[in-house]
């Protein structure tokens, strides 16, 4: 996975924003994860690092699209992402379960940021989990694959059992 460290003894007091539109952050995880998705518009980030006594605060956001195919018609569609995060990042104490997933690391005796794991995790709480290309999606027809938001197919539509048509109209208050 593509590794970007940010070195924190080099950020002034008042902090530092750092800015990122290296394209392989994003496109390399998705291609070695094997996510369902292609890139659409590149993927631009900022992130602003201020030190604080026991830590650092980690702000600043991210936009830029992908490509997917829809979950009900399948066909290929531009989801446009973005976000912003703010949040404490703290060093790993000698207390802490060494599984615990931590962004800061300590490489000979500097202290590193995870940009790189940061941002992608930001990207991945953005994507959505069943892209649609549009909220009446009509999707597939299930028994001759036509899709039904290009034209309409002659197959008949199963009803359901009879034995339960006094519930459909059941409202219940």
């Amino acid at each position: 996975m593509f590794e970007l460290w940010i070195a924190l003894k080099d950020i002034p007091a008042e902090g530092r924003e750092f800015h990122f539109t290296d394209q392989s952050l994003w496109t390399g995880p998705m291609r070695e994860l094997g996510l369902p998705v292609k890139p659409g518009k590149d993927f631009e980030a900022s992130m602003f690092i201020t030190p604080q006594d026991d830590g650092f605060l980690v702000s600043g956001s991210f936009s830029g699209s992908v490509m997917a195919a829809c979950g009900r018609c399948a066909e290929e569609f531009e989801i446009p992402l973005s976000g912003e995060f703010d949040s404490f990042e703290e060093p790993r104490s000698k207390d802490d379960d060494p599984l615990d997933e931590c962004r800061i690391r300590r490489a000979k005796g500097v202290l590193d940021l995870d940009a790189s794991g940061y941002l992608w995790e930001q990207f991945m709480l953005a994507l959505p989990e069943s892209p649609l290309c549009a909220e009446d999606c009509k999707g597939l027809c299930p028994k001759c694959g036509v899709n039904r938001n290009q034209e309409t197919c002659g197959c008949v539509q199963d009803t359901g059992d009879p034995r339960l048509a006094v519930l459909r109209n059941l409202k219940i208050q």
